[in-house]
């Protein structure tokens, strides 16, 4: 069973983002990636995938933002399914 969230964001606050257009919808996702792993909502693997970015990229933003790693069983999990070739 496939499950999508659809976030509406008010038109008012939309035309208040101080980025271009284009850009948008790529910096909104990496930012809620960022802050839900920051707060150990969802894993690494799971913040790259909403933020459309590899587990790698995603890893440098997290480090240029100083944002400590958490690594749990899940990530575990994560780290063995990706090395046996898993998406």
């Amino acid at each position: 069973m496939s499950k999508s969230l659809n976030l509406e964001i008010p038109a008012d606050v939309v035309d208040a983002l101080r980025l271009p257009e284009l850009e948008r919808m790529q910096r909104l996702r990496l930012e809620l990636a960022v802050s839900l792993y920051a707060q150990g909502i969802l894993g690494l693997g799971k913040a790259a995938h909403l933020a459309d970015l590899s587990r790698s990229d995603l890893n440098r933003v997290l480090a240029q933002r100083q944002v400590p790693m958490h690594y749990g069983p899940e990530e575990l999990a994560e780290d063995l399914h990706h090395g046996r070739g898993g998406q």
